[in-house]
Formats: structure tokens, C-alpha cells, sequence
């Protein structure tokens, strides 16, 4: 049996061809059932985030689940995929980097530990996990907690939301008075509030598809939660639009800004747009007065705060090496682990 793993992420992918790939939970299931019919897969558990899409998997024959994964996701487009692919011992240690943040866009990112956390409980509540699976995830927890507590990986911006705020900060200085929209009430959008919050931002506006949601998140920050059919009209008297839905395509687009634009009485409108499908139409970037940043334009603010966490990158390859070694060690004291031919 070995530990396989394949996928597509930041540094081999475009935001463009990431986007496209991007896979959302309710299409997860039927996913996971489909490679698990594939020969020689016993197990499998799919991570996709809007830098990565990942599949890790228990197989006998890692070759055939790569076609297999391969074969699903380019159905999904009709385009070809560019797929990376590992098996034991290096898919183990790429999934301890992954979600230590060693693998992020932003080195050390807090974010990722609760995705990898989420792809893994989905897979186990659907029953399509085995017990080497369950053995390799939990031990990756251990090691992500570790890093956190015994190196400073995560030392200052540590996630996207950080890094957004900061790009913020270089536009407009202080952010005390600036009023601030965000569209979504995710995991992405609460961590991005809270940095807003942090660095002295009072006016917050939250709107998301589901009104309780916003709601909820506007208490939690003191903020206005307003309905999704709504928050168009508000454009107009904000200053930052922050957007990290779930929609599958673009929710503001040139047709849709354009009317409030006149309005504003030539006050910059700065968007950040965090999701994956992008939320905001790229050429939204061109209108005067509008400034837009996706999320692979975070890549240079992203890498101009890590040195200190650069510094750290030694000291935690080298506890992920001890852990890889525990794993391995665990592998083949198990007979049921046993290294098939095929890979």
C-alpha cells in the first residue's frame, strides 16, 4: 500500500487555471466516490482551497489513481490538467509542509491548518477514509502544532487576510476612517474582518448569500450585516470592497460598477478580491479610479514580510524529516502496508 498524492497549486498553476479546477464541497462527494471506484484506491480525502486542489489518497497502484484523478478533473473543464504527483515518502512530507504553511503562497499561513483539518473530517464522516488515511492525518496535526509552538513560521502576516490588510495600509495609511465592505461570511472573510478590526477599522459592512451568516459575523465584529441583494447599492459609500464568496463566477463586473462610479465623486474604490473563482470581472482593474488586486497579486506584499520566517524554514524541514521517519517507521511495522510493485 503506499500514500499517494496529486493536485495543482500556486506555484505549478495560474489564478486562471485555478479557478477552473476549483472544486466546492457539495461536489466534493460525489468526487471522493468516483476515484474510490477506481482500482487499487482504498481511501481518499480532496483538499480545495484557492491555492491548491489536492487529492491524497491509500492506493495500491498510485499510476492508476493519478489517471483516474487526472482523467475526473479534465472532464470537469475539458482542458488538460497540470498534475504533480508524489507517493510514500514524499507525498507524506509534502502533506506535513502543507499544512504547516511551508507549501503556502504566504510562508507560514495559519489558514491552511483549518482546511486540511475540514478536507479530512469531511472524508471521514462520509466513510471514505482507511486507516493509514486516519494514522497519516492525525500525525500531520501533530506536526503542523508543533512548528506553530517550536519554530516562528508564523510570525507576523501570517495569512491572506493579514496580507490583504496590509496592502490596504499601503493605499490608504490609517485605516481608522475608511469603510470597508465584505462580501462573504466564510472562514477567509472573518479572518480578513478581524485583521481589519485589529488595525483600528470601525466601519464594516458584511453581506453574504445566506443572511444569517452576515449576521453572525457582523456581531462578531461589531459591524452591519446587510442582504446580498442589497450590498450593489452600498458601492457607492465604501472605500474598500473585500470580496471571498462562493459563487461560481464573477458577482461584480464592469456593468454592475459603472452605474455607482459617477457617485462617488472621484474617490478611489480599492478591491480586494480573495476568491477562487475570482469574484470581481479582472477588467474591473482598468476603470479609472478603481484599483483591483486578486489574490495572486498578494504574492510580492506576501514576500516582502517573511524573512524572519525564511530564517526559520531550516528548523522546521527538520522536524518534518523526524516525523516523516516516525510515519514510515509506523508503515512498516503495519502489514497491510507493505510497498506494492506498481508504483
Amino acid at each position: 500500500m503506499n500514500i499517494f498524492c496529486a493536485g495543482l497549486n500556486h506555484r505549478t498553476a495560474s489564478l486562471q487555471i485555478r479557478e477552473n479546477f476549483a472544486v466546492k464541497q457539495e461536489e466534493m462527494a460525489e468526487l471522493l466516490g468516483r476515484l474510490r471506484a477506481r482500482d487499487g484506491l482504498s481511501g481518499a480525502v480532496m483538499l480545495s482551497t484557492c491555492n491548491r486542489v489536492e487529492l491524497y489518497a491509500s492506493s495500491l497502484c498510485p499510476l492508476q489513481t493519478l489517471d483516474g484523478f487526472h482523467t475526473i478533473l479534465k472532464e470537469r473543464v475539458g482542458s488538460d490538467v497540470p498534475l504533480y504527483y508524489h507517493t510514500t515518502p514524499e507525498a507524506v512530507r509534502h502533506l506535513f509542509r502543507v499544512a504547516s504553511g511551508l507549501d503556502s503562497m504566504v510562508l507560514g499561513e495559519t489558514e491552511i491548518f483549518g482546511q486540511v483539518k475540514k478536507a479530512y473530517s469531511f472524508s471521514v464522516e462520509r466513510g471514505v477514509t482507511t486507516r493509514p488515511l486516519h494514522r497519516l492525518f492525525q500525525h500531520t496535526f501533530r506536526v503542523a502544532k508543533q512548528l506553530r509552538t517550536e519554530t516562528q513560521i508564523t510570525r507576523g502576516a501570517s495569512s491572506i487576510g493579514s496580507v490583504a490588510v496590509q496592502l490596504a495600509e499601503k493605499i490608504f495609511g490609517q485605516l481608522d476612517d475608511c469603510r470597508v465592505m465584505i462580501l462573504g461570511a466564510g472562514e477567509v472573510s472573518e479572518r480578513t474582518a478581524r485583521s481589519l478590526q485589529s488595525r483600528g477599522v470601525r466601519s464594516l459592512i458584511v453581506s453574504n448569500r445566506h443572511y444569517d451568516k452576515a449576521v453572525t459575523l457582523a456581531a462578531q465584529i461589531g459591524g452591519m450585516a446587510l442582504h446580498f441583494d442589497h450590498w450593489e447599492k452600498n458601492i457607492r459609500d465604501v472605500d474598500i470592497i473585500i470580496s471571498a464568496t462562493g459563487a461560481p463566477h464573477a458577482i461584480l463586473t464592469v456593468e454592475k460598477l459603472q452605474p455607482h462610479l459617477r457617485h462617488r465623486r472621484g474617490c478611489p474604490l480599492f478591491i480586494i478580491d480573495l476568491a477562487v473563482p475570482r469574484d470581481v470581472e479582472p477588467s474591473i482593474n482598468k476603470m479609472q479610479g478603481v484599483f483591483l488586486y486578486d489574490i495572486d497579486s498578494l504574492q510580492k506584499i506576501a514576500s516582502e514580510s517573511i524573512d524572519i520566517r525564511r530564517q526559520e524554514i531550516v528548523h522546521c524541514e527538520s522536524l518534518i524529516a523526524q516525523h516523516v521517519r516516525e510515519f514510515l517507521l509506523w508503515m512498516r511495522k503495519n502489514p497491510f502496508m507493505s510497498f506494492s510493485c506498481c508504483s
